[in-house]
């Protein structure tokens, strides 16, 4: 599939997709046009690549981890994977607390402020004359 298909399938701008083949995260091969042509499983990798981003993973992290996917068997490959994503899960995992942290504090501002405006209404009512 041409460039424009693989985008239109996974969400991903052509400019990213060129971005991560340039990363050496994605690959393709070329037309005698020199357009560039992907495999099918070039879908899930893209779908993949993105998870990895959204997590903030930078391309240089994400290089480091995708030879596990395509070299599982690889004993250096898998080691040197592992380490990298056990750090970016711990760090994934220290991300989710902070957010969490963030998520009750924000609960706390919206209860004070549900109560707030709970005492002008209960004020303005006191305040209006009965009809």
């Amino acid at each position: 599939m041409r460039i424009g298909e693989l985008s239109q399938r996974t969400g991903v701008s052509a400019r990213s997709l060129r971005y991560y083949e340039e990363q050496g995260l994605l690959s393709s091969s070329r037309s005698g046009a020199g357009q560039r042509h992907y495999s099918e499983d070039e879908v899930a990798r893209v779908t993949l690549i993105r998870q990895l981003f959204d997590a903030g993973m930078s391309s240089r992290v994400i290089a480091s981890v995708l030879p596990c996917v395509d070299v599982p068997s690889d004993p250096d490959v898998t080691a040197s994977a592992f380490v990298t994503m056990t750090r970016e899960r711990d760090r994934i995992d220290a991300d989710i607390a902070h957010l969490v942290e963030t998520r009750d504090a924000l609960d706390v501002l919206i209860g004070i402020n549900r109560r707030h405006w709970a005492e002008l209404s209960t004020a303005a009512e006191a305040v209006t004359p009965a009809a």
